[in-house]
C-alpha cells in the first residue's frame, strides 16, 4: 500500500470477489433510491455519491416528503448506516462472510422499522447474476482493505472530475456513481437533441441519450477490460473521432459498441509525475476531439478565468 498522497494499486484479480459483492450492495441501495426518488432527467435521480464516510444515497424522502432517510456505506467503520430525519439509526455490520442475502434482508427490515416499505425489482441488473437478492448467499466477500482502497481512488477521481466539470458553462450532470456498472462519471451536454433511438432500445438508453453528450468516467474493470481505467465517449459519435489526438501519452482510442471510445488505464496514470494534470489532460483532449467534430460551440461553453471577465 502506498502513502496517503499517492494513488494505490488496484489489481482486479486480487479483489474480484469483493468487488462483485460491493457492486451488488450498491445495486440494492441504488434500486431503493430509484424507487423512491422523483424522476430527474437522464437518470440523475438514481445515482450515489462519494462522501468523507464512504458512499451515500444522499437524502431520500418518504411520507410525502415529511421524512427522509439516508443510506451510507461507511468504509471506515465497515457498516451500512441507515439514518432518518426523526433521529433514528440502524446499523448493518459489513465483514467477510456476510452475504448479500443477509444485507438485503436486514436493510429492508431497517427501512420497514422507519415505516418505509420500498418495493424494488429485487434482482441484480446487468452483472450476469440471475438470482434474487434475498437468495444471494454465495456472494459474501468483503475485504475491507480493497473496499477502502477503491473508495479512496474514487474520492480522488471525484475531486478531479469536479474540477474539470467547473470548466464548462453548459448543462453538466453531478459527478456521481452509477450503480449499474459501478462507474464514476460526469457528462457534458451540448443542448442539442439526438435522433430518437429504435423503439426496441432499452428505456435507460432512450433517456440517457435523448440529447448530445460527451461523457467521462472511471471504472474498476470487468471481464472484458481486466484492469481499472478511464474512458470518454461522444454520442452520437462523429465521423473521424478516432483520428483526433489524445493526451497524455498512453491514451488511445478503442472500439466500444462500434464507436470510438477514448481509453486510458489507471496504471498509466499512476506512472505520471503529476497524475491530476494528466487526468485533466485526458478529459480535456477527449472533450476537444468530440466537441470539435460534433460542432459544439466550444468557446461559448468555456468557463473563463476570472481575469478574463
Amino acid at each position: 500500500m502506498t502513502d496517503k498522497t499517492t494513488l494505490p494499486e488496484l489489481p482486479l484479480h486480487e479483489w474480484q470477489a469483493t468487488k462483485l459483492t460491493l457492486h451488488l450492495i450498491l445495486q440494492i441501495i441504488g434500486k431503493i433510491r430509484l424507487k423512491m426518488t422523483p424522476r430527474k432527467n437522464h437518470w440523475w435521480y438514481v445515482t450515489e455519491y462519494l462522501s468523507p464516510k464512504g458512499i451515500t444515497t444522499g437524502p431520500v424522502y418518504y411520507e410525502d416528503g415529511f421524512n427522509s432517510f439516508e443510506i451510507v456505506l461507511n468504509v471506515h467503520k465497515s457498516q451500512l448506516e441507515i439514518n432518518n430525519s426523526q433521529g433514528e439509526e440502524k446499523i448493518i455490520p459489513l465483514s467477510e462472510g456476510i452475504s448479500v442475502a443477509d444485507i438485503y434482508q436486514k436493510l429492508m427490515h431497517s427501512l420497514d422499522s422507519f415505516h418505509c416499505r420500498p418495493t424494488i425489482v429485487d434482482k441484480p441488473f446487468d452483472v450476469g447474476v440471475e438470482k434474487r437478492f434475498q437468495d444471494l448467499t454465495e456472494y459474501n466477500h468483503y475485504d475491507i482493505t480493497y473496499v477502502k482502497r477503491f473508495w479512496r481512488i474514487l474520492g480522488w477521481v471525484d475531486s478531479v472530475m469536479k474540477e474539470f466539470s467547473g470548466r464548462f458553462y453548459g448543462k453538466t450532470c453531478p459527478v456521481h456513481l452509477y450503480w449499474h456498472h459501478m462507474d464514476l462519471a460526469v457528462t457534458r451536454f451540448s443542448g442539442n437533441q439526438c435522433p430518437a433511438l429504435d423503439p426496441g432500445a432499452r428505456l435507460s438508453d432512450k433517456d440517457a441519450y435523448s440529447h448530445e453528450v460527451i461523457s467521462f468516467g472511471f471504472w474498476a474493470g470487468d471481464e472484458t477490460v481486466q484492469e481499472p481505467a478511464f474512458y470518454a465517449y461522444t454520442y452520437p459519435s462523429p465521423n473521424g473521432l478516432d483520428k483526433e489526438p489524445l493526451s497524455p501519452e498512453g491514451a488511445i482510442w478503442v472500439d466500444s459498441n462500434d464507436s470510438p471510445m477514448a481509453f486510458y488505464t489507471y496504471e498509466n496514470l499512476r506512472k505520471e509525475k503529476n497524475p491530476r494534470e494528466a487526468l485533466l489532460s485526458f478529459f480535456e483532449s477527449s472533450y476537444q476531439a468530440g466537441a470539435k467534430l460534433a460542432n459544439w460551440d466550444i468557446e461559448a461553453l468555456r468557463v473563463k478565468a476570472l481575469s478574463e471577465l
